[in-house]
């Protein structure tokens, strides 16, 4: 039997570091996009609490959410606070509203700096991260979790960190955008693959468990080959081909005859390609390099 992780340990793996690329990787790349020599640091900073934030905010979230249905009793992907029962639903529901207050406090802070509508897209983003999985009918548990990932952590977090440099937005901002968005995808995904028989079961219908365990695993290629497309169309062909290849490893695993807890590498792989493509690209705009 696996012993169970400490006090401090159990919200760390919570909190689900290897997702937190996702948010990071277009902050930092929307940061680098317009003259790097004139960032605005501070702006920035304020971009990256809000991302982080709300996606540990939505991962707390769909822990208490989906502990409380059920749904994770026989999920075999990383610890669960709530179904564990080592920390009380409570605390779980509370610790996810406390990092959307955080969340929403910087992101006050910004707009007051910048923009006030980018109020209303924090109001959204915060929604959309609670009923992600929760509420009556929670739309992750109807496969439009992919929809919230590629508009919130890849347009919105992309467009909005270039927007509050200068406050206007280049073109390519939106096809960065896209890469972002689907790289986040790839990440979710991952997990979706990972679970979908316990899905299944829980009556999650993802989108992978609507299409079943083969026929979800070109989900993947979409994301790594929409990947490739944002990043090509954005001018980065270089960083475009990088890409499906940093995504290949995870892709063979998609469809491979492995099941469950065997496709927990999807994760890591999916996670590492991020932040070697978001590494890549930045560094490029940054000393103004053609990849």
């Amino acid at each position: 039997m696996t012993e169970a992780p400490g006090p401090l340990r159990r919200w760390v793996l919570a909190a689900r570091p290897r997702t937190l690329p996702a948010a990071t990787v277009p902050v930092v790349v929307g940061t680098t996009l317009i003259r790097p020599e004139t960032i605005n640091w501070g702006n920035s900073v304020l971009c990256l609490v809000v991302a982080l934030s709300l996606q540990i905010g939505t991962n707390y979230a769909n822990d208490y959410s989906d502990g409380i249905r059920g749904t994770d009793e026989v999920r075999v992907g990383p610890f669960r606070l709530t179904a564990s029962k080592l920390v009380p639903a409570t605390r779980v529901r509370n610790a996810a509203f406390a990092w959307f207050f955080v969340g929403a406090w910087a992101g006050l802070f910004l707009a007051s700096r910048t923009s006030w509508w980018l109020l209303v897209i924090g109001v959204t983003a915060v929604l959309a991260g609670w009923f992600y999985t929760g509420g009556p009918k929670p739309y992750g548990y109807y496969g439009f979790g992919e929809l919230f990932v590629f508009v919130y952590f890849g347009l919105v977090a992309t467009v909005g960190t270039a927007y509050v440099q200068h406050l206007f937005i280049p073109t390519r901002a939106w096809w960065i955008g896209v890469a972002c968005g689907f790289m986040a995808c790839a990440l979710l995904e991952a997990n979706n693959l990972r679970d979908v028989v316990g899905d299944a079961h829980a009556g999650k219908k993802t989108l992978a468990a609507r299409l079943q365990r083969k026929r979800a695993s070109w989900l993947y290629v979409i994301c790594a080959v929409g990947v490739f497309a944002g990043f090509a169309a954005a001018g980065h062909v270089v960083v475009a081909i990088v890409a499906l290849l940093a995504y290949f490893p995870a892709a063979r695993l998609a469809f491979s005859e492995r099941n469950g807890r065997e496709l927990l590498p999807m994760l890591i792989f999916s996670a590492r390609a991020q932040l070697q493509l978001g590494a890549l690209v930045s560094l490029a705009m940054i000393f103004k390099v053609s990849l």
